[in-house]
């Protein structure tokens, strides 16, 4: 199962109150955290889709288990409004041509729903400890979904003396290639 910082049981219950549910739920938590709805309402899907964009929040997508759908959405505006400080670069249609590492630096059921194929999975809450896993030496192109997080995490990449680091843009919000789900 996917991993979410919150869980939320609307099981049994019929429209509109799994979304009334999240709605009071999610007000609760920090920007960007993951709550997972469980429900048995089938009409839930397409309702909490609806609100979450509608709200700003991030629907990330649905798993069923028998006769359970566990909803994951993550709670909007958590991307840090800053300029674009790191100042390499690169484009989706750049990094094809260039052998490395890809970095998505995501939540993991961000990551979990869709990431590029062979991309290495840390969250930017844990890049600081996981450092160790990466090669200073392999050129490292960091994901996220709209650059700001990767933004972040490239910066303190080149901080801790990794010198072939570049942030991808526009980030995955971009991204036209084929995508993996693991769930």
């Amino acid at each position: 199962m996917i991993k979410a910082d919150h869980h939320l049981d609307a099981k049994g219950l019929a429209c509109p109150m799994p979304v009334v549910k999240t709605k009071k739920a999610i007000n609760d938590l920090e920007e960007g955290v993951i709550l997972e709805v469980q429900a048995t309402d089938k009409g839930s899907k397409a309702d909490l889709t609806a609100w979450a964009s509608s709200v700003g929040h991030q629907y990330l997508g649905t798993v069923e288990e028998g006769d359970v759908l566990y909803h994951y959405i993550r709670k909007g505006s958590d991307e840090p409004k800053v300029e674009k400080a790191f100042e390499r670069i690169i484009s989706f249609e750049e990094l094809e041509s260039r052998d490395g590492l890809i970095l998505d630096v995501r939540e993991g059921a961000e990551y979990a729903f869709g990431h590029i194929g062979g991309a290495k999975s840390i969250p930017l809450g844990e890049l600081e400890s996981r450092m160790k896993e990466l090669d200073k030496d392999e050129e490292i192109y960091v994901v996220c979904r709209t650059g700001n997080r990767s933004d972040l995490a490239a910066q303190l990449l080149a901080d801790n003396g990794f010198t072939k680091v570049y942030n991808v843009l526009p980030g995955m919000n971009g991204w036209n290639g084929k995508i993996t789900k693991e769930f």
